[in-house]
């Protein structure tokens, strides 16, 4: 008598057509457990507990809504970054969402089309073919495939790089627009009392928003299609290897977001040392000349900026290795468990070839959407400083006497 999760394991592999025996091999109980199982489980726990973030900070923004706003109303900005990218780009950015959709499905094509390939017209006796109304012996077969296969390679290649070129086009404009923004509100007194700390924030800080304007929508919903369409190829081919994808998926989104939050607390903390440093060095060329005091100030902030920078090094390439281990770990399972099933007969070899190049491809997407995390999260701190640093207004004295009504306006109201 089995133990209940055991039978369960068995009866999931039954649904999915893998039947386990007493001839099953020891060594692929483990493997099936974890894919069938496991990774599924934990995808589900992740899932319900973001969820539940998620709903907990909607809360806590109602709540803080309904409380008196501490910052001035900007007609140029929003309190979201994404909110000020789609409300300045919302016709480029359905645009790029269509364009990323409509390269779906020549995705699928370039991943459908080598397995054809590989299974019939390489590894295939029955000839001769009959497609499209035409009639292929071998050879011709064999061609025709790989002519099809040429098409959708460059089919791919092309929209991407209409898809890349719009994009930076996109990124850019809202770039030149936010920087423009920024210097009219300073150009009208707004910012702290240090003026030359806007250098920074227009020439540096806000940089990366521009890039990240072009991939806020766009990024997401074509890497996120990439992904859906690889693991739905991946499905179709033996739902067990679809499974083995997703394996070390869960240790992946549980670890490099928590590392990730530590690098953009240190990016924080790095730009508010950096515009700190303008500050002081603006001071020193307006005001006074160069002292051991101000050397030591702009010294001792070299310093932390250097160790800022090497802890977001170290977190960043420690992320990065974590990543791509576990990315690498992932084809053992296809080799183990992908060689058994077609041994068994169960896979063709042409399929675990497709899927093997599929899996390439499928890390791809999920490097691209940890970026993208990575970028939102960046961006929304640099946003959020360029709000607090506009909004420091009411300590310039600047701010005041740029909203001073001209004389001549004063005289004509006080005519009227």
């Amino acid at each position: 008598m089995h133990h209940p999760y055991h039978n369960l394991v068995h009866w999931i592999a039954s649904l999915l057509g893998q039947y386990l025996t007493d001839q099953t091999p020891q060594w692929v109980h483990p493997f099936l457990h974890a894919a069938l199982f496991w990774g599924p489980a934990l995808l589900i726990i992740l899932a319900v507990f973001r969820i539940a973030q998620l709903v907990w900070t909607r809360k806590r923004k109602v709540i803080d809504l309904q409380k008196p706003l501490q910052q001035p109303h900007f007609p140029e900005f929003h309190q979201s970054v994404l909110r000020f990218i789609l409300k300045n780009s919302y016709k480029d950015q359905l645009a790029l969402a269509g364009l990323g959709l409509l390269a779906m499905p020549v995705l699928y094509f370039t991943l459908e089309l080598p397995k054809i390939i590989v299974n019939e017209a390489i590894d295939s006796t029955h000839f001769p073919h009959e497609r499209f109304g035409l009639s292929f012996e071998q050879e011709e077969f064999l061609f025709f495939a790989s002519a099809l296969f040429l098409v959708a390679i460059f089919a791919n290649g092309t929209l991407k790089y209409i898809l890349n070129v719009y994009k930076g086009r996109v990124g850019e404009r809202e770039l030149r627009r936010i920087r423009l923004y920024i210097y009219r509100r300073w150009h009208r007194g707004a910012g702290s009392e240090r003026r030359v700390e806007v250098i920074p924030i227009v020439a540096q800080e806000v940089e990366p928003v521009g890039g990240f304007a072009s991939d806020a929508f766009a990024l997401p919903i074509f890497q996120g299609g990439t992904f859906v369409t690889i693991l739905f190829f991946m499905f179709m081919q033996d739902p067990v290897l679809g499974f083995a994808a997703l394996i070390l998926l869960p240790v992946q989104l549980a670890l490099i977001p928590r590392l990730q939050r530590r690098i953009n607390a240190l990016a924080r903390e790095r730009a508010i040392e950096v515009r700190s440093l303008s500050g002081a060095l603006g001071d020193e060329v307006s005001h006074e000349p160069p002292g051991t005091k101000t050397t030591r100030t702009v010294g001792r902030k070299l310093r932390d900026i250097e160790n800022i920078r090497r802890q977001i090094h170290q977190t960043k390439f420690l992320m990065k290795a974590l990543n791509n281990f576990l990315t690498a770990l992932t084809p053992f399972f296809f080799y183990s468990v992908g060689g058994y099933l077609v041994i068994e007969g169960s896979l063709t070899l042409g399929a675990l070839i497709a899927v093997l190049a599929a899996y390439k491809d499928f890390s791809a997407p999920l490097r691209e959407l940890f970026r993208y995390y990575q970028s939102y999260e960046d961006v929304r701190i640099r946003y959020q400083g360029v709000l607090d640093y506009i909004s420091s207004e009411g300590n310039n004295p600047m701010y005041h006497l740029a909203r001073a009504k001209p004389p001549e306006m004063a005289s004509s109201q006080a005519a009227e």
